[in-house]
């Protein structure tokens, strides 16, 4: 009889601590998707206003109006006059994937690009973002995109030195950009 009062004490404590443990579960998840809910739009305001001001940071607009049917394409306007396109960029650096939000002329030439997020390798493949190399893109068009390491060929895009991958997956990354807006603007697009 003391046995069988044993394993009904021990079944009544084993369902306690799962009882237990379900109900701290369940507030923990439920105290997650408050903070969750709280905290999204929040995050997602913060997204939008980091976007317009990488924007803004490439070029000098009063209005940034999304092309429809293209996304994360924009037109950016001044004075209702179109001074630029902006268009995402993405290379495969050698840390890992490069975005880059780039600004093109409505000639097909680069205006300027920033990057907006990489795992390169610091003091090599983070000069990307230097003006010593991003400078050089200003006015290439596709013909001009492409990445060497003869100084003697100043009409293209000289390489980083030490960090010949992540010069070629900005460069390439660039060019695809502009080549992309180039067929949609010969298409009819605006």
């Amino acid at each position: 009889m003391e046995h069988a009062e044993h394993n009904s004490h021990n079944e009544t404590s084993a369902l306690k601590i799962a009882l237990n443990l379900v109900c701290a579960t369940l507030i923990s998840g439920l105290i997650l998707g408050v903070i969750y809910a709280a905290t999204h739009k929040i995050a997602e305001q913060k997204q939008v206003e980091l976007k317009q001001a990488s924007m803004i940071s490439l070029v000098q607009a009063d209005e940034f109006k999304e092309i429809e049917g293209q996304a994360e394409w924009y037109e950016a306007l001044k004075d209702g006059q179109l001074v630029a396109y902006i268009l995402p960029a993405e290379g495969k650096g050698y840390g890992g994937t490069i975005a880059i939000l780039v600004a093109i002329s409505p000639e097909m030439t680069v205006l300027k690009y920033t990057i907006t997020e990489a795992a390169e390798t610091p003091g090599l493949g983070a000069k990307a973002a230097e003006p010593l190399f991003s400078d050089q893109f200003i006015g290439k068009d596709t013909e001009h995109l492409v990445v060497t390491k003869d100084p003697s060929q100043k009409d293209l895009i000289q390489s980083i030195s030490g960090s010949t991958i992540t010069s070629r997956a900005v460069t390439n990354a660039i060019k695809e950009s502009v080549e992309q807006l180039s067929a949609f603007v010969q298409e009819g697009g605006k």
